[in-house]
């Protein structure tokens, strides 16, 4: 074991337990930001203490930066931690956990060539279930009726050990599955789109009066659906039917069209509206789930918070001004995932302004920043790792 890191197997959940992150991860109101800021600001302030205790690397880095925790007095405070970009985590693993005993362990999809690798302790992991329940609680996933889906994502396999296969089989806890048909098959030479298999199981679907549910990438959701259009065909499935998206398009961005186009051509194909339309936004390295709302806005709930900073001088911007979505969250100890820079740009908006009636802040994505300054800043950090 690395000298200083701490092994989860030592009364972890009695600690988890007791700290401020069980009552935020239990909190009712899941985007009551006003009343929860306090207990937030707390969680987050032990968790970057408890890794800069137990992970040396990450202590040198909050030194290289001058950072100290007294720092954080209040919420606004939350831009002074240091973050760490994705793409550090692609090249370099920052375990503050012995990793041999993490509950989980998940992949990126490595859509660039290469991979982010995390892990999740035992108590994070509850607390993913506790929040993955809430936001299906606010968002009306939860049916106690049995569906039949269509995953548009990757067939199970021993060698996937990405977070979104893991995500996509999570999503069918949210209604009883009766049957289930994979998109993607995996064969000799990887993953291949199987659309002809997917057109029969909605065949067979057709005829049956059990809701079917969509789940997976909306890229493969908007080819398959210029497909059926292409070929005339047409479905109708009974009331409760959804579609659950996220992944985003990664190497499909190109083609990827404007949301209000998938809509129309959901309905038009398949028969299912807008309303039973939901999207998740989220990264391997900051497992924190965000589902959108009746307007397709991503408010963000009361376990993370957003803040976007300038693409030159990494500053925090106000609302309404375009930059790098920055990600943070309390929920892991198992490495420092506590403050993290994407390499989406995006725009945070007041909770006022979306007109759904959620009072929390919203952000948009607006696409991969794909910037030079981003792998500088981790080959920064990368530098401080290896103490320099």
């Amino acid at each position: 074991m690395q000298r200083g890191r701490w092994c989860c197997c030592l009364s972890v959940g009695k600690r988890a337990m007791a700290d401020r992150r069980g009552r935020l991860y239990r909190y009712g109101d899941i985007f009551d930001h006003r009343a929860t800021d306090s207990l937030f600001l707390g969680a987050v302030r032990d968790n970057v203490r408890f890794h800069q205790k137990y992970n040396p690397a990450y202590r040198r880095m909050l030194k290289a930066e001058g950072f100290s925790t007294n720092s954080l007095e209040r919420i606004e405070d939350l831009h002074r931690i240091p973050p760490i970009p994705t793409a550090f985590f692609k090249r370099h693993t920052l375990w503050t956990m012995d990793p041999g005993c993490l509950a989980v362990r998940a992949t990126s999809s490595g859509t660039g060539g290469l991979v982010s690798r995390i892990g999740l302790e035992w108590a994070a992991l509850a607390r993913g279930a506790a929040m993955a329940a809430g936001l299906g609680k606010a968002r009306g996933l939860f049916s106690p009726v049995p569906a039949n889906y269509i995953v548009l994502g990757y067939e199970p396999h021993r060698e996937n050990q990405t977070a979104i296969s893991k995500t996509q089989r999570a999503s069918l806890l949210y209604a009883p599955p009766l049957q289930v048909k994979y998109a993607l098959k995996r064969g000799a030479g990887g993953y291949r789109p199987d659309f002809p298999g997917v057109k029969r199981a909605l065949e067979r679907y057709a005829g049956q009066k059990v809701p079917v549910r969509l789940v997976g990438f909306p890229a493969y959701l908007y080819f398959l659906l210029l497909e059926l259009k292409r070929e005339g065909l047409r479905f109708r499935f009974p009331a409760g039917s959804m579609v659950l998206l996220g992944g985003g398009w990664k190497q499909f961005y190109r083609e990827q069209p404007e949301k209000e186009a998938v809509y129309r051509l959901l309905k038009e194909v398949l028969g299912i509206g807008e309303e039973s339309c939901r999207e998740f936004y989220g990264a391997v390295e900051h497992p924190s789930m965000y589902c959108d709302c009746g307007r397709h806005h991503f408010h963000v709930p009361v376990y993370s918070r957003v803040i976007i900073r300038d693409v030159d001088t990494l500053r925090p911007l106000g609302f309404g001004r375009p930059g790098l979505v920055n990600l943070i969250t309390p929920i892991a100890d198992s490495m420092p995932l506590v403050s993290v820079m994407t390499d989406d740009l995006g725009i945070l908006y007041p909770g006022e302004s979306c007109g759904c009636g959620n009072q929390a802040p919203y952000f948009e994505i607006l696409g991969r920043a794909g910037l030079s300054e981003i792998r500088t800043c981790a080959a920064g950090a990368a530098q401080i790792l290896e103490g320099g």
